[in-house]
């Protein structure tokens, strides 16, 4: 299992503490619904932790959602949802570019951290078109 980015390996991200393990491996999701990608406060706690804005990415049939420092001035927000502080990327050009889908059924798809890519890696994401 790919672990998450440490600071002083990649300067992003951080390792989740002890008592959290569990949380975030249960957390090892995203969900997806009309063209946005909602993660839990679990999941950026433990690999997006200070993050505001990410960059999305389309590699080897994955999406990547990569994590931008502040200074790089662009991106997509990072932003929060509702009180648990779980967040949400609005993806809806990102999806039309790349022909995934954009319709109104909700899907819990698998996520990990790819390590060599300092990245959440999505699999399994429908395609409108192939």
């Amino acid at each position: 299992m790919l672990t998450p980015a440490l600071e002083s390996d990649a300067g992003i991200g951080a390792v989740a503490p002890a008592e959290m393990a569990e949380a975030v491996a249960a957390a090892l999701s995203v969900k997806v619904g009309r063209g946005n990608l909602y993660l839990s406060r679990e999941l950026c706690d433990a690999y997006l932790a200070g993050i505001d804005a990410v960059a999305l990415l389309e590699r080897d049939r994955r999406v990547l959602i990569v994590p931008l420092i502040r200074e790089s001035g662009g991106g997509l927000l990072l932003k929060v949802r509702n009180r648990h502080g779980d967040r949400v990327i609005h993806a809806q050009e990102f999806f039309r570019e790349n022909g995934y889908l954009e319709d109104f059924q909700e899907r819990v798809l698998p996520v990990q951290w790819d390590a060599g890519a300092a990245a959440l890696a999505i699999t399994e994401l429908p395609r409108f078109r192939e």
